[in-house]
């Protein structure tokens, strides 16, 4: 498994690329904005993308996709929990407030334990809610690496503060169902908020202030 990012949009959102060595088949993390960037990067890397995949359906991870699946004609994947979410004006109206458009229709939904396969790889769906109700984390023990979107970043954790987020609920996910992964594991989070872009669970179990806070 290889994995390239971009920072994405006004909001720098990480956009993963996650491509089977063997196969060249991709997924796509977070499109967070329509860059042509992207498309300039399936290309020079000559990967064959497999489907847009949502860690959570606010928009700043999610513009990109109607651009994208237009332009690639792939699939876009979100939690059920945030496709129905979002669908209402009152839960979206500060998005909107913002200046982002109505999310698009997910093509494809998951669900906890789901298997994303691309190529010879998957991802493990982690429902992780908190951040937002369908908030997700995409594990392969294979590879020892989650991709966390906003749930866990390096040194830090989502905010809750926004329609359908819940902090306690949130930090439940993280202590329940995160910190039980192998300590090796790579954590790529849905922003660059640390000094460094990548962390492990065992550094955030041991140096995390949010997460030593609520142990």
């Amino acid at each position: 498994m290889k994995i390239e990012r971009l920072i994405v949009g006004p909001f720098q959102v990480c956009c993963y690329f996650v491509i089977c060595e063997d196969t060249k088949e991709a997924l796509i993390i977070d499109p967070g904005h329509p860059e042509e960037r992207i498309l300039e990067l399936v290309k020079s890397l000559g990967i064959l993308p497999k489907a847009l995949v949502a860690t959570h359906a606010h928009p700043d991870h999610i513009f990109g996709v109607d651009f994208l699946r237009s332009s690639l004609g792939i699939p876009y994947m979100v939690h059920q929990a945030d496709a129905d979410f979002f669908k209402d004006p009152y839960n979206f109206a500060p998005f909107k407030n913002w200046g982002f458009p109505p999310n698009p229709n997910p093509d494809e939904v998951f669900e906890e334990g789901d298997l994303i396969k691309f190529g010879n790889c998957e991802l493990t769906v982690i429902h992780t809610p908190g951040h937002s109700p369908g908030s997700c984390c995409f594990y392969s023990p294979k590879e020892k690496v989650v991709f966390t979107g906003d749930t866990l970043f390096v040194g830090a954790v989502g905010r809750a503060d926004l329609p359908g987020g819940d902090y306690f609920q949130m930090m439940e996910s993280v202590i329940n169902k995160l910190l039980p992964l192998p300590g090796e594991t790579i954590v790529f989070p849905g922003h660059d908020y640390g000094e460094t872009p990548t962390s492990t669970i065992e550094r955030e179990k041991r140096s995390n202030p949010f997460i030593l806070e609520f142990l």
